[in-house]
Order: C-alpha cells, then structure tokens, then sequence
C-alpha cells in the first residue's frame, strides 16, 4: 500500500526557514496532482503548495513567493522549502499525492502522510 512519510518539521523563530520532505513507498510520482497541505486545530485543512500535471508549481495567496515545492523522482520525494515563516504558519503539514488526473487540488487526494508539526514562534 501507499506510504508517504514526511520529515522536516519542527519550531522556529519567525523569520526563519524549513525544509520539509516527503519519501512515498509504493508510489510513483508521475503527472499527478501532488502537494503539501496544512491544518491548524479546529480549522479546514488547506493546501499551500501543489505541482499540477503540466509540472508548475501552484500556492495559495497566503505561502506566495515564500513557500517552493519540488520533487524529486529518482528519490521519489517531494519536498517544502519555508522561508520568511510567519507564526500563522503554525500548522500540522502534510503531504499529499493523487492518482489519476483531474483537478488540481482534487476534491479529496487520494493518498496523504500522518503530518509533521511546523511551529512558528
């Protein structure tokens, strides 16, 4: 079955930076929507940051021009590179991945990691 795992959170002062990974087993990264999402408690989950199937990197308003998303498929990762992090985005992040084409977003990936926790103080 499909495994994504994803590392790289942790806290931070804001302003500062992280990288986030994801490795997925039993999954081949081909032109799926793939992404990283995020949820905070008691709000929606909502995704920051997408490669869509022309392989253009897509972010919401809120991560524009500090957020970069990039795979690596010999490694068959995917990855979130933060910069100028902002307390607001303290969140649980998680990596997401489809597989069939479609929307991107799609109205439910298929496939999503267990999260790790990006805290900005």
């Amino acid at each position: 079955h499909v495994q994504l795992v994803e590392s790289g959170g942790g806290s931070v002062q804001a302003g500062g930076s992280l990288r986030l990974s994801c490795v997925a087993s039993h999954y081949t990264f081909k032109n799926y929507c793939v992404g990283w999402l995020r949820q905070t408690p008691g709000k929606e989950r909502e995704w920051v940051a997408l490669i869509n199937s022309q392989r253009t990197g897509k972010y919401s308003a809120s991560v524009e021009g500090r957020f970069t998303v990039s795979q690596d498929n010999a490694k068959n990762a995917l990855y979130l590179d933060m910069k100028d992090l902002k307390p607001e985005d303290s969140a649980k992040y998680y990596c997401a991945v489809d597989d069939m084409y479609g929307g991107c977003p799609p109205q439910q990936f298929r496939y999503r990691g267990q999260g790790t926790q990006v805290t900005v103080s």
